[in-house]
């Protein structure tokens, strides 16, 4: 069964504001390309990337070009969980009539990493801010190191809840090297059946109880 490690950061108050911050970056990237979206109606990530990475590049430089790409992949991810599952009272395949509703990202939304953006080694997380890198020593737990080295790591997910920073990693079934520490992609397209990530929501379906996470606010057209 695949499943999630949270583990809460504990960052000095500089630290801490340069985490806001990229939130904040993140969120701002996200809600330039939920235009694009709403207009196109094209949220697959790679034609999303291809219609949209240069613009955003040059737009906001300081989030740098990989975090761009993970910003594309979030609103990717988004509009795939608003406008596809089933349950979602977006599903644009029941009612392909209906004008595309606009997503905004609170500030507070969650800030996705790869092996280019976020590495770990000796238990220390290596995180790029807009300020360049900041680290982290990761209290882990002998099952949790045990869980590292022997799943395949799926996702990185920066969560704030109410003022505290956790990291979360998804971790799937199958033995595999560790991806941010040995330089392998981690599968950004994974679904983890069933599973509902920390966001509360899901990577391939939505909860039995459909319900758009808090970060998230959906505008429709009168």
């Amino acid at each position: 069964m695949n499943f999630v490690l949270c583990i809460p950061l504990k960052p000095s108050a500089e630290q801490h504001a340069r985490l806001v911050a990229l939130q904040g970056a993140f969120a701002e990237v996200c809600n330039a390309l939920s235009p694009l979206v709403r207009q196109t109606r094209v949220w697959n990530r790679v034609a999303l990337h291809h219609m949209a990475y240069k613009t955003m590049r040059e737009r906001y430089p300081a989030l740098g070009s990989q975090m761009v790409c993970n910003a594309i992949y979030s609103v990717s991810r988004a509009s795939r969980m608003l406008f596809q599952s089933p349950s979602s009272p977006f599903n644009i395949a029941r009612q392909p009539e209906r004008p595309m509703p606009l997503l905004r990202f609170a500030n507070n939304c969650p800030v996705y990493f790869d092996r280019h953006t976020l590495s770990l080694r000796d238990g220390q997380a290596s995180l790029f801010t807009l300020d360049g890198r900041m680290r982290f020593q990761l209290a882990l737990t002998p099952q949790q190191e045990q869980a590292f080295h022997t799943r395949k790591l799926l996702e990185v997910v920066l969560n704030r809840r109410s003022e505290q920073f956790e990291l979360s990693f998804v971790l799937g079934l199958e033995p595999s090297r560790h991806p941010l520490a040995e330089g392998a992609e981690p599968d950004a397209g994974a679904t983890i059946s069933g599973h509902t990530l920390p966001d509360g929501s899901s990577l391939d379906r939505a909860p039995p109880a459909y319900a758009i996470p808090e970060y998230l606010q959906v505008e429709e057209i009168a």
